[in-house]
């Protein structure tokens, strides 16, 4: 943090204490009629002379409050949600940040409290027209590393510029938040300025700065509501009146421009004077502005080249080259690697580096504590951190609430029910005509409210006669209802919005149409909320990326309960190169933010889940995406359970269907088992036939040879036979025609 010394004390805090006077009295007409709207919301409904003039009619100042009952059911449905921010890198280098920043924006919301902030807000913008949201940087949380919040401010604080027009102040001059304390609050809220404290005096807008500078109203009440002007100041306890001032100033600063690297940033006069006394390191021709990078470079192309004179002195030691040669190439040795510093100054004079000197707008945070200026500091911001969240806005610092809008309805209301509970109770006490002398008046008033007493009358001066009170209209009743709706619609609220179950379609689609057409009429407000906290959005991100510039792990809650944990501006020693390398570096890069539309309404929960779940039947949605719409607490376990026993049902079908296929393989097995053994058996039959055919035609020819042997034996004997006898062989020729003859 930076605090500016140039401001002379007592001009800047004479000067803040006259604008204070000044805009402290343009506003005080606007700031007296929020202070009673305020009041009107919580009961304080009748002024002095309204109350006087009832119960001199026997009237009650009866108060039926419509207005809270009303603004409580806007204020919830419009903060029902946590906002949904989104960070839009304007570089396509600052993508992989921009979820990061998205979330870091979430973690802001979370330690500051934020549904509490924004409910208190949106509460002022429907009471008093203006809700504010302070976006600021705490240097003593996270024990003293600091970090980035906001808190809403009670609008009767803040002091703006009467001539700004704009809707967020962009045009005012000044913005003044200015509040009572003890000097003790006070030292605890900037602990280092404890001396000068203590010596502060007060003085203020008038006279005192003791006074609680509240607006006077003409409400009045039974002493039931309090507020801080009505407790009043604790005796012997010191108070001090607080300034804390914010105005634009104009700012020099140099817009510079990388031709080699593309690089272009806006940086202030400390900023620019460190980075001109940088230098810059030109190796073999390349420019660096790394000086490990350049180092590393240079060593390897010198050792490339040593390597290269190795290599060629050792081709002319084979080529025969005569010793002279060798001898002076081995004393011009290797080549040298150019490496030469160049600084920044003379990169800008090459025209290497651009740079342009421009003025810009910055805000100005000034802290005086009665008449004592504590401290002064430029803040990086271009747009004011207080942030109005404005509703009926007249083009003026002072807008109109929708509690104005209505207070017309809520008084006639309380008067209509002022005169029917008057009336009711007038219509209990009978009243009677008596004719003068006919009874004893005394045992009359005695006696005339007992059951089954008798009482004497003179009948010639006529009997008692009861008076029947006039009844009140119907219309009467029925203008009250009508009323209390329209307090309802001018705050776009509907009957099922409330909470009027029959009111309420038989069907989810039905409800979720209706309901979604009933809050057409809150969008316009909406717009107001989203639009303050995109602003809120939009402050923050210079904040964050001026205290967050050291290694930090956050942790955000998910809309489904899951925590995530991020880790930013980690530095890494690249195990390559050496090089040492930032992990999720905010510091740099331009963001733009917006909150998701609707994100903050509520939604119908179980009209929601069934209707994720038809969308689940249809395949529409995984099973994820319907559990998300429960309101299991557990819901990463029970996803993360839900998944594995997914992954365990898909393990068993698949088993199961291998077992089939396995049984389905074993029973073609079979068969070819079955018929394995049937082509065994075939094959053995046809080897046993083969068998038994080449044994028959064995036997056969063996039969043939012994039967060839025996002719041949046969033959011989008749032969040796025929030469003993000298006859031919019998069964010749010669035989044979012998016996025909």
């Amino acid at each position: 943090m930076e605090y500016d010394k140039k401001d002379q004390e007592q001009d800047i805090v004479t000067e803040t204490l006259d604008l204070f006077d000044r805009y402290s009295s343009k506003r005080d007409n606007w700031a007296q009629h929020a202070k009673e709207d305020k009041e009107f919301r919580l009961g304080r409904q009748w002024s002095k002379e309204q109350r006087e003039t009832l119960e001199s009619r026997g009237q009650a100042p009866i108060v039926i409050n419509r207005v809270h009952p009303a603004v409580e059911s806007a204020k919830a449905m419009l903060t029902s949600n946590r906002p949904s921010f989104r960070a839009a890198p304007r570089e396509d280098s600052d993508n992989k940040i921009a979820q990061v920043m998205s979330n870091l924006l979430s973690y802001m919301y979370d330690i500051s409290d934020g549904r509490t902030v924004v409910r208190q807000c949106v509460d002022d913008y429907y009471v008093m027209g203006i809700g504010f949201i302070h976006v600021y940087q705490d240097p003593m949380m996270d024990m003293g590393k600091g970090e980035v919040c906001f808190h809403d401010v009670d609008p009767l604080d803040v002091y703006v510029d009467p001539n700004a027009r704009s809707r967020y102040f962009d045009d005012a001059e000044n913005i003044i938040i200015s509040k009572l304390f003890t000097k003790d609050q006070a030292k605890k809220l900037w602990p280092m300025y404890k001396e000068k404290i203590e010596n502060a005096t007060s003085k203020g807008a008038y006279g005192n700065a003791n006074d609680w500078n509240a607006p006077a109203t003409t409400r009045e009440d039974d002493g039931e509501i309090q507020f801080p002007e009505d407790v009043g100041r604790v005796n012997d306890v010191d108070y001090i009146r607080g300034y804390e001032r914010y105005y634009k100033v104009d700012v020099p600063e140099f817009r510079i421009f990388e031709k080699f690297s593309n690089k272009e940033d806006l940086l202030n006069e400390e900023q620019f004077a460190q980075y001109m006394q940088q230098k810059a390191f030109m190796v073999a021709g390349q420019l660096m502005t790394d000086a490990n990078q350049a180092m590393q470079m240079y060593t390897q192309l010198q050792q490339a080249n040593v390597d290269r004179h190795e290599q060629e002195l050792q081709m002319m030691v084979q080529a025969g080259y005569n010793r002279k040669s060798i001898e002076d190439f081995k004393e011009r040795g290797p080549d040298k690697v150019e490496f030469q510093e160049i600084p920044y100054e003379a990169l800008v004079q090459q025209g290497q580096i651009e740079v342009v000197k421009v003025t810009i707008s910055r805000v100005k945070q000034c802290v005086i504590i009665g008449d004592t200026k504590l401290y002064s500091r430029i803040l990086p911001l271009e747009k004011y951190p207080i942030v109005p969240v404005m509703n009926i806005h007249t083009r003026t610092p002072y807008p109109v609430s929708d509690v104005r809008m209505i207070k017309g309805l809520q008084e006639y209301i309380n008067k209509t029910r002022s005169l029917i509970i008057a009336h009711a109770t007038t219509s209990t006490n009978t009243k009677i005509l008596v004719p003068e002398g006919s009874v004893d008046m005394k045992d009359f008033e005695e006696k005339w409210a007992q059951p089954g007493v008798a009482i004497p009358y003179d009948p010639t001066d006529g009997a008692p006669m009861p008076v029947q009170p006039t009844p009140l209209p119907n219309e009467l009743y029925q203008n009250e209802l009508t009323a209390k709706n329209d307090i309802d619609h001018a705050l776009g609220l509907y009957e099922m919005m409330m909470g009027n179950a029959q009111a309420a379609p038989q069907t989810y689609k039905a409800t979720i149409s209706i309901d979604e057409f009933g809050q057409r009429k809150m969008k316009s407000k909406l717009a107001d909320i989203e639009a303050a906290l995109t602003r809120v959005g939009q402050v923050a991100i210079p904040l964050i990326q001026q205290l967050y510039t050291s290694q930090k792990t956050f942790r955000v809650i998910q809309p489904n309960n899951s925590i995530n944990e991020y880790i930013i501006n980690k530095r890494m020693v690249d195990d390559k190169t050496g090089e040492i390398k930032v992990l999720n570096d905010i510091t740099v890069g331009k963001y733009d933010i917006i909150v998701v539309s609707g994100s903050t309404l509520p939604s119908n929960r179980y009209a929601e889940l069934e209707f994720y779940m038809d969308a689940y039947q249809k395949g529409l949605v995984d099973r994820q995406e319907v559990l998300k719409k429960t309101e299991i607490f557990d819901m990463e376990g029970v996803m993360q359970r839900t998944d594995e026993v997914g992954k365990l049902q898909q393990a068993l079908e698949q088993a199961e269907e291998t077992i089939k296929q396995l049984k389905g393989d074993m029973q073609s097995r079979d068969r070819e088992a079955i018929n394995l053994r049937k082509r065994i058996e075939v094959e053995k039959f046809k080897s046993d036939l083969d068998g038994v055919s080449n044994k028959a035609k064995a036997a056969g020819t063996i039969f043939e040879k012994r039967l060839d042997d025996n002719l041949s034996t046969v033959k011989t004997q008749i032969k040796d036979a025929a030469k003993q006898t000298g006859s031919p062989p019998s069964g010749g020729k010669g035989a044979a025609r012998k016996k025909k003859k």
